[in-house]
């Protein structure tokens, strides 16, 4: 493996040694009873200063136009939350599922419109070739770690939801608007991985 992969592995190690996976619920989702399983790739670039990738989903989607998530999507019946993020990776972003080195899942995170997403957190090559299919992504892009895994760059802020106020994580990094439940899982990340110490 990697000096990378060694680290983030060890600071997942840490994070998880004294709080078991757990679920992260979105207040919204409180009144779900069934939810679709669904998995994401949180793929970490292989590099002095590691990225994250990122993309912007078509704003013609069904689910969360227009916003901006991980490679991921619905698992498929029998596939495991890994077998489910690395497939959509490669469906959406191309990425061959053996360049990656997975690390582990992180919280499950239930949300408002009935998805209960599953993080797989993972190191990728930097010369990882990008073949964004242009179905799925309308845009990728790879944001610093040292950046959105910043508390100091993760906002707090409130909208107003079929009459009730509900709180959100929003990290602006240049022209990108990362906020919903890919905030939500960068801030959970975050506390986890403790990646400023």
């Amino acid at each position: 493996m990697s000096a990378l992969f060694d680290k983030v592995r060890s600071l997942y190690e840490a994070g998880y040694k004294t709080s078991p996976l757990g679920i992260r619920l979105d207040p919204r989702a409180l009144n779900i009873d069934q939810f679709t399983p669904a998995a994401v790739l949180i793929a970490i670039t292989e590099r002095e200063k590691p990225g994250m990738l990122l993309l912007h989903r078509p704003s013609n989607m069904r689910a969360h136009p227009g916003q901006i998530a991980f490679p991921g999507g619905k698992c498929d019946p029998g596939e495991t939350p890994t077998e489910s993020a690395l497939r959509e990776a490669e469906e959406e972003l191309g990425i061959n599922p053996g360049s990656v080195s997975v690390i582990g899942h992180g919280d499950t995170h239930r949300t408002g419109t009935g998805f209960e997403i599953t993080p797989v957190i993972g190191v990728v090559p930097a010369d990882l070739e990008i073949r964004p299919n242009p179905a799925e992504v309308a845009q990728w892009f790879e944001a610093p770690v040292n950046f959105v895994l910043n508390p100091a760059n993760q906002v707090q802020k409130t909208l107003e939801w079929e009459g009730v106020e509900h709180a959100y994580i929003e990290i602006q990094w240049q022209e990108h608007r990362i906020w919903g439940v890919t905030g939500a899982i960068i801030q959970n990340l975050t506390r986890r991985l403790n990646w400023h110490g």
